[in-house]
């Protein structure tokens, strides 16, 4: 069960906590002012409640450190500490049934059945697939208002309402045969002949228990006790005329016997209306009832047949913080996919909620939930489980969230969107999807102002110089390609190599800013390549760098000098990389011969591109990331984890 739970799933945000204890640090006097005026006894409770709450408000994910908290206020009796301590309780975990009793209890307990009563239809409303938790708020409704003057209908109202949520699902039969059997109890037979009728049709674990019972019920009651008019005269009719191959009356004559008009005198009774019934013909009725009823039996236990292998393997169908089996992980998505397959879309809503309840906390199937919703066309049910996904049970898994802003951004509802994306920023900071998915959605509404606000802001408060090095290439290139301010965008990539002097990326883009300009400024460019050249970078960047240098001088190169001196150099270059090399070989010797460079003079005297090397290569810049696999680049507050790749529905496993 839930709350018998140990598992303790851990997170990395404790900042609000810590920043309590801090404060308690600094203020040693506050204790003491709390106490104040109050007993030694009551002191004590109150340093006890507040060592509970700090493990809590600490480490929120801590599930056992909840089980302490509420255990502590149970034993308390208070009903104020009870109700801030549930209500905080459960919104993280409001798949906990049982806690849901327990607190419907303590208002139970203290007089208060109001109270108790919005309890149960709190938790309903979280979990309504639970069985156990409707047939609790049943028996609560039976003991404790019965004697009102409506108290039946109210009942059965609620009876209906607990099918109609959790009738459908597999393991659903205990609140059947509690409806049944009160029904029943109020000798209403055709009531649980019609609550038997809906059983039989609907693939439950105990279908063939039920299909016993209805047989039992039929077998042992007169048939117009527990049929209506129509269905008793129908059968009744078939299996006389069957019996004495009567023709059909005209619809007058059943009419008027239906309605006790008396006939003529000598005129016979129609078939199936006889007041004298005898016991074969009892018996022939029943039969011919279970027969009829039979034919949805077997129909339904081939569909009770596809399923019973998944539901054998689904082992925990209750919420728990600890991780799943991998065979259960498995069972669960291919149980789905089979049910998808068979198109009854009410029974792929109960499957999904009973999956949720399992896997809450795995995000990938929130994410099947919703892309099978939004297949459906239903705009408010894909909400809703982004909604509960992002907000209760995976606040802090990025991939959910972005799922939900890319949905509201498809709907036209931008605002959503950025609550959504600030949201996770501030919960999981430090995530460079999320930086840019931001920067994105202000690009693609126009909002350039508050686009180069965000490109600014992350730049200015990353610590790590990869991620700002990764923020200002982003941002060059917004800035030229998109507002087409080529001059902003050589100060903001300047100024960054002027951080990360060791970063070939950084000069990579610094060629790409001129390399894009219109028209090229050669000047401009060469500045560049002798900023490189005389960098501290490798020997091996900087020949390819002079290879690209004699490139552009050959394609738009003005000064025959110049291209001959970049030859030089670049011979030159080349020379001293393949004596750095044979420095490094362990014995000092010389490079085979075909990895040596060689540049040849041609008669003229003009240097010819090396021939015993491959023809240059096309410019290579740096390929960055797409949204979907920016968790490849570090996060810029080293202390949060890196996410792994987003999660598929074939395979892989999504671990908390």
């Amino acid at each position: 069960m839930a709350d018998d739970s140990n598992g303790k799933p851990t997170t990395n945000d404790n900042r609000d906590a810590k920043t309590e204890v801090e404060e308690e640090k600094e203020n040693p006097s506050t204790e003491s002012d709390k106490h104040d005026g109050k007993t030694e006894e009551e002191k004590r409770k109150e340093t006890e409640l507040e060592k509970y709450w700090r493990a809590v408000k600490e480490n929120p994910m801590d599930f056992t450190g909840w089980t302490y908290l509420l255990q502590f206020v149970e034993q308390e009796g208070d009903e104020k500490m009870c109700g801030e301590a549930y209500d905080a309780f459960f919104q993280r975990y409001p798949y906990c049934y049982g806690y849901w009793k327990k607190y419907s209890d303590m208002f139970k307990k203290h007089g208060d059945l109001i109270k108790a009563a919005e309890v149960f239809e709190r938790g309903l409303k979280a979990i309504p697939l639970s069985v156990d938790l409707w047939l609790h708020y049943i028996n609560f409704q039976t003991t404790e208002f019965s004697n009102e003057e409506d108290a039946e209908a109210k009942l059965r109202k609620l009876y209906e309402r607990a099918v109609a949520a959790s009738g459908t699902d597999f393991r659903s039969d205990k609140l059947w045969d509690s409806f049944i059997a009160w029904e029943k109890s109020k000798e209403r037979q055709k009531a649980v002949t019609a609550l038997y009728d809906r059983l039989i049709k609907i693939p439950t674990q105990l279908y063939s228990h039920h299909f016993d019972n209805l047989k039992a019920h039929i077998n042992k009651n007169h048939p117009r006790e527990i049929l209506d008019l129509d269905e008793f005269l129908r059968v009744r009719q078939e299996v006389v005329a069957k019996s004495h191959n009567y023709e059909e009356d005209d619809e007058a004559g059943l009419e008027s016997a239906a309605l006790g008009i008396d006939e003529p005198p000598g005129a016979d009774a129609p078939p199936g209306l006889d007041p004298t019934v005898d016991d074969a013909e009892i018996k022939k009725v029943k039969a011919k009832l279970i027969e009829s009823r039979e034919a949805i039996f077997k129909q339904n236990e081939n569909e009770v047949s596809k399923r019973w292998a998944f539901e054998e393997g689904i082992r925990r169908p209750y919420f728990h913080v600890k991780p799943l089996e991998r065979a259960q992980l498995k069972n669960w998505r291919e149980y789905m996919d089979f049910e998808i397959n068979t198109g009854h879309h009410d029974r792929i809503v109960v499957l999904f909620e009973r999956c949720m309840i399992a896997c809450a906390l795995y995000e990938d199937f929130w994410m099947k939930y919703a892309k099978y919703l939004e297949q459906q066309n239903s705009i408010e049910g894909v909400r809703n489980v982004y909604r509960r996904a992002c907000e209760i049970h995976l606040p802090k898994k990025p991939y959910i969230h972005l799922a939900w802003a890319a949905f509201e951004e498809r709907q036209g509802n931008y605002k959503t969107t950025q609550e959504i994306l600030s949201r996770l920023d501030k919960n999981v900071p430090g995530l460079v999807m999320v930086a840019m998915r931001r920067i994105s959605l202000e690009r693609r509404q126009g909002n350039h102002e508050e686009a180069e606000g965000l490109f600014k802001e992350y730049l200015e408060k990353t610590t790590s110089n990869k991620c700002r090095t990764f923020f200002a290439i982003k941002y060059t290139r917004y800035l030229q390609k998109v507002r087409g301010d080529t001059e902003r965008a050589r100060q903001v990539i300047k100024e960054a190599s002027s951080i990360d002097q060791q970063n070939e990326r950084l000069f990579l883009q610094m060629l790409d800013v001129e390399y894009q300009a219109h028209p090229v400024d050669e000047n401009k460019v060469m500045d560049v390549f002798q900023s490189i050249l005389s960098s501290d970078l490798s020997i091996e960047f900087k020949v390819k760098i002079s290879q690209r240098r004699m490139e552009f001088l050959e394609d738009f190169g003005t000064c025959i000098k110049r291209i001959t001196e970049a030859y030089d150099e670049h011979q030159k270059l080349v020379k001293d990389m393949n004596s750095d090399k044979r420095k490094r070989l362990p014995d000092g010797g010389d490079e085979p011969a075909e990895k040596k460079v060689k540049v040849e003079v041609t008669p003229n005297g003009a240097p010819e591109p090396p021939t015993s090397v491959p023809p240059p290569p096309d410019p290579v810049y740096p390929s960055y990331p797409t949204w979907g696999s920016y968790p490849s680049y570090p996060s810029y507050h080293s202390q949060w984890p890196s996410y792994p790749p987003p999660p598929t529905y074939s395979s892989g496993y999504n671990y908390y």
